[in-house]
């Protein structure tokens, strides 16, 4: 299959679509879909851009495999005959091979059932918007999870790239392996006035010297060493003029945790450091905006990915650590039933950085068919029976 997955890759990455936008990327994914015997396929299943196909026989237990589909705001500096043809818009997370192997699953479980050597159902679900929030703070899973794509699915499974690990090596980790995502908006506000009397307003750059001290030492301070977090401040916006003090301050910045009680211990703690201002004579807003949970790896469905990866390639390297403070929305997923994902090595291998959300980013495309295998069979295990996952 290697050729059709490396075809079908380099067209997504050729041509990319920013969250929600998925138009022709959904279009085609549909269209390949409705080309495999016994698929039922199902457009706008939650939103415009959302593609579910389904093979059933009825009864039986029922499994869903998650591919996303989007690109990313992002300049390509590749210089290859896929490189993207959009301005501004790139594959580089990945989303690409997701969809490409999401399709190679599909074809190959798709003759399972035409052999009639499973029973049940396979859910097959390219969801849109997994990299960026909507303006009501929801990405693609939940609209699809609301539109009953996970209805009767017993289990769900996912696999993303990993392009700072080498083919043959898998990222495997049970419970918390990816971080809560919120986003924190602020304003400071003081008096302004005239950058030649400051003594006679309020300054409310001034007042933020402290806030951040106290901010960045949140997590230094108050949260335990054992637990994982952060707390990033990415946009300070301020004034216009160089001799006019303004009257307030805007703060964005993003807050990432691994367990819910340590989210809510850096909610409050930020709103405190942020009331530094009142005894220096100023006032806040604060608003802080959850998008994605943190993802929870299901110990059993592990079981079924590392039994399955054992069998198929015994020579791999399974590596057992959380994938990082990076936000999944496939946690949305794994919150409702049982579920699990996996991070594959991807890397090139030359001298270049190609880490995920960068403009050099890209894959060892050999990686493409070991991702529809693991996928594939881990469902056929699981539909049999044959597998530990409960």
């Amino acid at each position: 299959m290697f050729e059709q997955l490396s075809d079908w890759r380099q067209h997504f990455h050729r041509f990319p679509e920013l969250s929600f936008h998925e138009e022709e990327t959904s279009r085609f994914i549909a269209e390949t879909l409705k080309q495999i015997p016994g698929m039922q396929v199902e457009t706008g299943k939650g939103y415009s851009t959302a593609v579910m196909g389904t093979f059933s026989t009825g009864a039986g237990p029922t499994i869903a495999i998650r591919a996303d589909m989007d690109a990313l705001p992002i300049q390509e500096a590749n210089e290859c005959e896929y490189k993207s043809v959009h301005d501004g818009v790139m594959h580089a997370c990945g989303h690409d091979a997701h969809s490409s192997i999401g399709l190679g699953a599909a074809s190959l479980i798709g003759d399972l059932f035409q052999n009639g050597e499973v029973e049940g159902t396979v859910k097959f679900l390219f969801q849109p918007a997994e990299e960026m929030a909507d303006a009501y703070g929801s990405t693609g899973a939940p609209y699809m999870i609301n539109a009953g794509a996970l209805d009767g699915a017993d289990r769900a499974i996912a696999l993303h790239m990993s392009p700072e690990d080498p083919v043959g090596r898998v990222k495997v980790h049970d419970g918390y392996s990816m971080a809560n995502v919120d986003v924190f908006e602020a304003k400071v506000y003081g008096s302004g006035g005239h950058g030649a009397y400051s003594h006679l307003g309020k300054d409310p750059v001034w007042m933020l010297g402290p806030v951040l001290q106290a901010l960045h030492g949140i997590v230094a301070r108050r949260v335990s060493p054992l637990d994982s977090a952060v707390i990033s401040v990415g946009s300070i916006q301020s004034g216009s003029v160089s001799n006019v003090i303004p009257s307030e301050v805007q703060v964005k910045g993003t807050i990432r945790s691994y367990h819910p009680e340590v989210r809510k211990l850096l909610h409050h703690e930020l709103d405190k450091a942020f009331s530094i201002v009142r005894p220096l004579d100023g006032d806040y807003q604060l608003s802080i905006k959850p998008e994605d949970p943190a993802l929870y790896n299901d110990p059993g469905v592990n079981r079924l990915f590392r039994s399955t990866i054992k069998e198929l390639y015994p020579d791999f390297e399974l590596l057992d650590k959380p994938f990082g403070l990076g936000g999944e929305d496939f946690a949305h997923m794994t919150g409702m039933i049982p579920g699990a994902m996996i991070f594959l090595g991807c890397a090139v291998g030359d001298d270049k950085v190609r880490d995920l959300h960068t403009p050099h980013f890209d894959i060892d495309e050999k990686v493409l068919p070991i991702g529809v295998s693991i996928l594939a069979e881990s469902a056929r295990q699981f539909l049999t029976g044959n597998n530990s996952a409960e």
